[in-house]
Parts: C-alpha cells; sequence; structure tokens
C-alpha cells in the first residue's frame, strides 16, 4: 500500500514553467511504475507521463513531449514533474499514480493509487 501527495499547482502565464511533485508514503516505492495523469474540465483522464522503476525508461504524451519531464528519486520516495512552456490547454488537475504490475503504462487502468490532484491554472 502506498499513499500519494502532490503538490507544486498554481496560477501560470503561458510560456512559464512549473514543477509539481509527489511525495510517496511507504518503503516500496521503487517498486511502483509510476504515472502523471490529468483531467481537464469535462473531458476523461488522460496519461502524461509514466516512468519506470528504476527510472531509466520513460514514456510522454505527444501533447507534452519536449516541454515536460518526469522524474523519480527512489532514495526519497518522490515523483516529479517538470513543466515547461506550459500553454493554456495545459490547464487541468494533476494526478500521480503508482501500479504494481508494469513498468510503464500509458492506460488508467492498471495503476492501484492516486494522489488527490493538484489544480494546474494556465492564463493565455
Amino acid at each position: 500500500h502506498v499513499q500519494l501527495v502532490e503538490s507544486g499547482g498554481g496560477f501560470v502565464q503561458a510560456g512559464d514553467s512549473l514543477r509539481l511533485s509527489c511525495a510517496a508514503s511507504g518503503r516500496t516505492f521503487d517498486s511502483y511504475g509510476m504515472g502523471w495523469f490529468r483531467q481537464a474540465p469535462g473531458k476523461q483522464r488522460a496519461i502524461v507521463a509514466s516512468i519506470s522503476r528504476s527510472g531509466d525508461n520513460t514514456y510522454y504524451a505527444d501533447s507534452v513531449k519536449g516541454r515536460f519531464t518526469i522524474s523519480r528519486d527512489n532514495a526519497k520516495n518522490t515523483l516529479n514533474l517538470q513543466m515547461n512552456s506550459l500553454k493554456p490547454e495545459d490547464t487541468a488537475v494533476y494526478y500521480c499514480a503508482a501500479n504494481r504490475y508494469y513498468d510503464i503504462s500509458r492506460r488508467a487502468e492498471p495503476y492501484d493509487y492516486w494522489g488527490q490532484g493538484t489544480q494546474v491554472t494556465v492564463s493565455s
């Protein structure tokens, strides 16, 4: 079992940067594949990025590729998402999630544990 708490959201202007963090409880953080998802009003939750247990492999949605960077620090039980060149269409609630079975997954279904979400709002 793992508990996830996101932080770092906020209100920014287009072109700005934000860094989201997700603190995980427990001593088995490195046994989970991790992901960041987002959900905009009226839309389904969608993958942003995923990272393997070791951190060696990553996946990015096309919409954020080249602008966002996912990383993890297994010693500190922390997942991060560096978001640069933010656009108004990046506005959403961002969630971190953990899954026990897949190193990398772009689907929400395998993820067993979810944080409460953090709001990111990008103004044009």
